[in-house]
């Protein structure tokens, strides 16, 4: 079996989703030379949010995480759709946020649903650099939130 992203995908027991249409006036990804810039991707699946609310009342950080996973899941189709999986060199970066209850501090952990995505579809080349934010509020009240930079070739 091949060893590229795709076929990490399936061994992971996950296929690319449809790519989610954009929810206001931009575009789910731009390149502009060798970047791509994936717009903020919410846990979507068949257009609908697969949780809302805050992360630390309501929905579990461990929940959250799996979300995380589900937006970086909805980049790498947008990544896929506009140039394709197996152009890409390195994911660059990654912005994570996520919607949190007033004292719930721990967002780097949400956000490694969506890194360790990255890691075991790319290698040493889904290894990024981060953020991960506390914020108030979401579009459309989602607990979370991922936006990517990538190389491609």
């Amino acid at each position: 079996m091949s060893n590229g992203p795709h076929a990490k995908l399936a061994e992971l027991g996950l296929t690319l989703p449809e790519v989610t249409a954009p929810l206001a006036s931009y575009v789910p990804a731009v390149q502009s030379g060798q970047l791509v810039y994936v717009s903020g991707q919410l846990p979507l699946a068949e257009g609908k949010l697969l949780a809302t609310g805050k992360v630390g009342n309501g929905v579990s950080a461990e929940q959250a995480k799996d979300l995380a996973q589900r937006c970086a899941l909805n980049a790498l189709s947008a990544v896929d759709s506009l140039v394709g999986l197996e152009n890409v060199v390195k994911i660059v970066k990654l912005t994570g946020f996520v919607a949190s209850a007033p004292g719930f501090t721990g967002q780097p952990g949400v956000v490694n649903g969506a890194s360790e995505l990255f890691g075991a579809v790319f290698g040493e080349a889904g290894r990024h650099a981060r953020s991960a934010v506390g914020v108030a509020e979401l579009p459309l009240d989602a607990p979370v939130e991922v936006e990517v930079i990538v190389e491609v070739a």
